[in-house]
Parts: structure tokens; C-alpha cells; sequence
């Protein structure tokens, strides 16, 4: 196997500014490109503007540098953080090719390069280029072996929606695209160019782990992770399609031995303890050094998430829930959890309202119904107040963990790393039955 390049979705607007660096060529254009333009779709085209003035019309448009390591562009007012509290515009920087297509309408820019290249902006946007280098070795090995397999089943689409009279079931992998690889924000994973690389951090880690991936059964493992598991991973087919991944089976993220023989999350009363306590778990950490060099910018001004408060009032849950699921329950008279996965992870929620009854999951699902805009996880255990006439007038949702938990826990393998693990030691923690291979 050689080394692939891959297509990213950065940006999709009526018109995009940017500016290239270097000189670039477009495929049977008799002429070089540097400076500043516009491009915008006109009559099922893409024109190009120089100086307010139309340059090239195509209906696809190719810039291509003449050297890889000293040319680059500029995307202007790309968007991050799509649907998230955190949501913002930046300007972020590229090498590689810059392809304009037009998707739905609409312009959309992309970027085509290396795999590896790729691999260095994404655990820099990911984590923060000041993690340890064994942190990032680590993920950069779990981040290849996740593009490996979704390039591989690129256009095998699972059933993502069970729905019946009295269940709504979804699980939400990546975003299919048809016209490119992988879009740049966290619905696949994030990627901000050279803009985030501020030192050699992430270069090194890639350097030293160049076409390595987890393997399992002579097969790429399709390897996941998530900020922090709260202290306990979850299995994968709670997350996603009901398919089990042995090498991510859900693990005790204890720094030492656990007898977890009688511990079992997936019991209503044994997770509630669970969730109520502070376990010393990797990931349950306060160390401002340690996560300042996890988390970038706008992920570290969340500080509370290996255990964690939400509280709404009966109209906020109620105005809430109606909003996101477009669907009206009345005044919400209880949260029920019908099933759990190994984490303490709601897979199945009941909404039980005043005007209807409905089971909810999986546990993307039950966080986007309960949040604006993500819910931390789906690891809680839900307390109520104020009893009116039988219906509650405040919820208090006490919670565990960041994100879905499945394979490698950042913050703990943050925690690892600080802790003076090695990457093969990080990786075989979180990956039970995985061994590490080099595929190209």
C-alpha cells in the first residue's frame, strides 16, 4: 500500500475569499496565480475575481502549487466549530491544491493532499501542538487508522434510523461525501491547515510514526476517540451500527489495578454510584498545564467534564426538547433511562411528557435533543425538583465524561503521556486486542 492523498471539504459559501502565496497554475490555463480573489458560482460556473474583475469561469476549478513545502493558501472567514457553543470564523492557512466544486448550489472549497501532511494539522487542531510528544505519536496512529478505514468503506453506508411507533433510534457516524474524502470539522474530524501547527511537535509525531496503524485480524482497525471517557470507555456498537469491535471493547481508565468483576454501568443503581462519585480514573484530572496542552483555545474553557452539572427549569426542558426534536411532548414529566452501555452511557432514553411518550437514541441523539447544542455525553443520571400536581419543575442532569468514550480517551492519554507512558503503551491501554503494524 502507498501512501494515499485525501479530498477536505473545508468551507461551502455563495462566495469565498482567499489568497494564494507562491505561484500556482490551473490545469490548461496558460498562466500563473498569486494574490488575492474571489471565487463565486455564476450560471452553474465558478469565476474567479481579480481586482473586482472576472479572470477564469469554469465548472471546476483546480489551483495546483508549483512546490508542495513553500506554497500555501489562505481560506478567509472559514467556519468551526459548526452547531457547538463555540461556534466562530477564522482564517486558516493550507498547502496543497485548492479545488473549487459547486455542491448543492452553493461553492465549496477543497483541499487535496498528502495523507500524512493531512495527518500533521489534524493532531494539531485536534490536540494542542504543545501535548507530549508520546501523546501525539499515539494519536496521530489512531487518527491514520480511522482515515485508512473509512476511506476503505467509503460508500458502504449503514442504516443510521430505526424508527417505530414508540422508538426514534439514530446513530450518527461521519458525514457521507460524494464529492470529497472528509469534510475539516468535528463531524469527521478537525483540520485547520497549517494554521494550528506552531511548533515541531506534531511533525516529529508524524515523522516517527509514518504509515504505522493499529491492526486487528490482518485488518486496519477502525480506531475512535472522544475528549474524555469519564473513566470508563464504551463499546462501539453502543455509539454506532450494531457491529462489536473487539480491539475496543470498553476498558477501566484506572492508573492501577481495578477489580471491575462485580462493576458493571449498564446496571441502573451500580451507574448512578458511579456517575455520583469522583473515581481516580487517567482522565479525571484539573491540571491547568496538562490540559492546556490537550485542549485548544476554545475546548479549554470547558473545565468541568470529567463530572458534570446541568440544571434546566420545566419550561427550558420542555421549550428545549420540543425544539431540537420537533416534536411536542408537553411539560416533561420524566427522563428514563431504559438502557445503558458499558460506560454508564444512555443508549435508550424515554421522554415522558404530558402529551407523549417516546423512547430516544442512540447517544448522539439523546445529547442533541438535550442541549442547544451537544450535550457533554450521555452518561447521567437525572434528578427532579419541585414537584407540581406530579410534574417536575427543575431537572437536574448529573454527568460523566465528554463526548461518545469510545477508544482512545484524550485527556487521559494526555494524563499517560505526562505520566512518562510511551505511545505503544497509550495505545494498547485503550486498544486491548490491537497490535501495531506499518502499512505503507
Amino acid at each position: 500500500m502507498t501512501e494515499p492523498d485525501v479530498s477536505i471539504g473545508i468551507m461551502t459559501e455563495k462566495d469565498i475569499r482567499f489568497e494564494l502565496y507562491g505561484e500556482f497554475t490551473v490545469e490548461k490555463v496558460e498562466r500563473k496565480f498569486s494574490g488575492r480573489f474571489k471565487a463565486q458560482t455564476e450560471n452553474d460556473k465558478i469565476t474567479i475575481y481579480h481586482e473586482k474583475k472576472a479572470i477564469l469561469s469554469l465548472e471546476e476549478i483546480t489551483f495546483s502549487p508549483f512546490e508542495f513545502e513553500t506554497e500555501s493558501f489562505l481560506l478567509k472567514d472559514v467556519v468551526i466549530g459548526k452547531n457547538f457553543h463555540w461556534e466562530r470564523k477564522e482564517n486558516q492557512r493550507f498547502r496543497g491544491k485548492l479545488k473549487f466544486i459547486i455542491e448543492n448550489k452553493l461553492l465549496t472549497a477543497v483541499n487535496i493532499l498528502p495523507l500524512e501532511e493531512y495527518l500533521t494539522s489534524v493532531i494539531s487542531s485536534e490536540m494542542s501542538a504543545n501535548s507530549s510528544l508520546e501523546l501525539l505519536k499515539a494519536h496521530s496512529i489512531v487518527s491514520r487508522g480511522w482515515l485508512l478505514a473509512q476511506l476503505h468503506k467509503k460508500n458502504k453506508r449503514a442504516v443510521s434510523e430505526v424508527v417505530t411507533e414508540d422508538e426514534i433510534i439514530r446513530w450518527y457516524d461521519r458525514e457521507d461525501h460524494t464529492l470529497y474524502d472528509f469534510c475539516a470539522d468535528d463531524h469527521c474530524q478537525r483540520y485547520q491547515g497549517v494554521t494550528k501547527i506552531v511548533n515541531d511537535n506534531a511533525l516529529n509525531a508524524i515523522n516517527a510514526t509514518t504509515g504505522l496503524a493499529l491492526v486487528f485480524n490482518n485488518v486496519v482497525c477502525d480506531t475512535r476517540y472522544s475528549k474524555c471517557c469519564g473513566g470508563v470507555t464504551e463499546a462501539f456498537e453502543n455509539v454506532w451500527e450494531p457491529e462489536e469491535h473487539p480491539y475496543m471493547n470498553p476498558i477501566v481508565d484506572y492508573k492501577f489495578s481495578f477489580d471491575d468483576s462485580h462493576f458493571d454501568l449498564r446496571n441502573e443503581k451500580h451507574s448512578e454510584n458511579w456517575i455520583r462519585t469522583n473515581p481516580q480514573a487517567f482522565c479525571n484530572t484539573t491540571d491547568e498545564r496538562i490540559l492546556s496542552s490537550v485542549l485548544v483555545n476554545f475546548d479549554f474553557s470547558t473545565k468541568d467534564f470529567f463530572r458534570w452539572k446541568v440544571e434546566y427549569t420545566q419550561q427550558e426542558i420542555s421549550e428545549l426538547i420540543k425544539n431540537r426534536s420537533g416534536i411536542d411532548y408537553g411539560d416533561i414529566i420524566d427522563l428514563v433511562p431504559v438502557e445503558r452501555g458499558s460506560s454508564g452511557r444512555i443508549i435508550k432514553l424515554k421522554i415522558h411528557g404530558t402529551k407523549k411518550i417516546l423512547t430516544i437514541g442512540k447517544e448522539l441523539e439523546i445529547r442533541k435533543t438535550l442541549s442547544k447544542s451537544h450535550l457533554y455525553s450521555s452518561a447521567f443520571v437525572v434528578h427532579k425538583e419541585q414537584i407540581e400536581n406530579n410534574i417536575p419543575q427543575k431537572f437536574i442532569l448529573l454527568g460523566s465524561g465528554w463526548g461518545h468514550g469510545v477508544g482512545l480517551c484524550q485527556i487521559g492519554a494526555a494524563v499517560m503521556g505526562e505520566l512518562g507512558y510511551s505511545f505503544d503503551e497509550i495505545l494498547t491501554h485503550y486498544f486491548k486486542n490491537a497490535t501495531i503494524q506499518k502499512i505503507y
